[in-house]
C-alpha cells in the first residue's frame, strides 16, 4: 500500500493571522482608549459630616464642577448637556472651580452663551489660571459677564449665604498662578465659629490655607475647601503626569479625592474638560454632588 504524506499547514497560518489581527484590535483600542475616556462623565457622591452642624444647613446639597475648559473639542453642545446634569442634581448650591474655557476672552463668551445654572440658594464662582490670561482689564469684564448670567464671582471676597435661620460663607480667591490670591484676607473676614467653604482654584493654595487665621485668630476658619486645576493628572503613567503641573512635594498629595486637613474635608476634583489634548487616563472626568449632615 502506498505511503502518503500530508503537508498541509493552513489552519497554523491562520491562527498566526488571527493573532496579529488580534494584536492589531488591542493596539488600536489601547490608543483610542484615553479619547474616550475624556468623553465620560462621572457624578461624585460623597456626604461631610461636620461637628455641630447647625440645623438650617443639614442636607444642604451642594453641586461642585471645575475645568470645563470649552474649546474645539468640548462645544457648546457639551456645555449645555453638562450644565442640563448640573440642574437635574438639584443643588441648593451650586458652585465653580474656574478654568471654563481657553482664555479669558472665550471665558467671557461661556458664560454669554451658556444656559442659566439653577440653584435654589445661588451659583458661584471662582477663577483659573486659563480665565486670568491677558489683557488685565478683560478681568473685570468676566466678572461683570459672570454676574450677569447668575454667577458671583469670588475674587479674594467672601459672600455670606442666609439658609433659613442660619448662614453659611463662601470665601474665593484669585488664581495662584495668574492673579494675586488673597487667602489670609479672606480667612480674616470669617469667624471659627462660622460654617465656611473655601473655593480655590488650585490645590497648591493649601500652604496659604493652613497658615490662614480667622478673624478670632483660629487656623480651624474653614470646613470645606473645593479645588479643580490637576485633573486628577488627566494622564497618570506610573506617577507621571505630562499634562498637569503639581507642586514639588505637595502635589502628589492633591492629585485627586478627598482629604482631611486641619479638622476640614478637602477636595481636589478630577474635573470635566481636558488641556492639550482630548484624552485622559486613570483620571475620569467627574463633578460633586455633596451633602452636608451633622456629625
Amino acid at each position: 500500500m502506498p505511503k502518503y504524506q500530508y503537508k498541509y499547514r493552513r489552519p497554523q497560518r491562520r491562527r498566526l493571522r488571527l493573532r496579529w489581527v488580534l494584536l492589531a484590535v488591542a493596539l488600536v483600542g489601547a490608543l483610542a482608549y484615553p479619547f474616550w475616556e475624556a468623553t465620560l462623565l462621572r457624578i461624585d457622591e460623597h456626604t461631610v459630616y461636620v461637628t455641630g452642624l447647625d440645623a438650617n444647613l443639614r442636607n444642604l446639597r451642594i453641586v461642585y464642577a471645575s475645568d470645563i475648559h470649552q474649546c474645539a473639542w468640548f462645544g457648546q453642545e457639551r456645555v449645555n448637556a453638562l450644565i442640563q446634569t448640573l440642574n437635574s442634581l438639584n443643588a441648593d448650591l451650586i458652585l465653580l472651580g474656574g478654568d471654563y474655557a481657553t482664555d479669558s476672552t472665550s471665558a467671557i463668551a461661556f458664560f454669554q452663551n451658556a444656559p442659566r445654572l439653577q440653584a435654589r440658594l445661588g451659583v458661584f464662582g471662582v477663577l483659573g489660571n486659563h480665565d486670568r490670561t491677558q489683557p488685565e482689564e478683560n478681568l473685570g469684564v468676566l466678572m461683570a459677564q459672570m454676574t450677569s448670567y447668575g454667577c458671583l464671582p469670588l475674587v479674594n471676597t467672601v459672600s455670606e449665604v442666609r439658609v433659613g435661620q442660619g448662614r453659611l460663607y463662601i470665601a474665593g480667591v484669585d488664581d495662584c498662578y495668574n492673579g494675586f490670591p488673597d487667602v489670609a484676607g479672606v480667612a480674616a473676614q470669617v469667624q471659627s465659629d462660622d460654617f465656611v467653604i473655601f473655593l480655590g482654584h488650585s490645590p497648591d493654595l493649601m500652604p496659604d490655607v493652613l497658615a490662614a487665621r480667622s478673624a478670632d485668630g483660629r487656623s480651624h476658619w474653614y470646613d470645606l475647601a473645593l479645588f479643580g486645576h490637576t485633573h486628577g493628572g488627566q494622564v497618570n503613567l506610573l506617577g507621571f503626569t505630562p499634562f498637569v503641573r503639581l507642586a514639588p512635594g505637595t502635589g502628589a498629595r492633591y492629585l485627586s479625592g478627598w482629604l482631611e486637613e486641619n479638622r476640614a474635608s478637602v477636595l481636589v476634583s478630577n474635573g470635566v474638560g481636558t488641556s492639550n489634548l482630548p484624552m485622559r487616563f486613570l483620571a475620569v472626568p467627574q463633578i460633586h454632588l455633596i451633602t452636608l449632615k451633622a456629625q
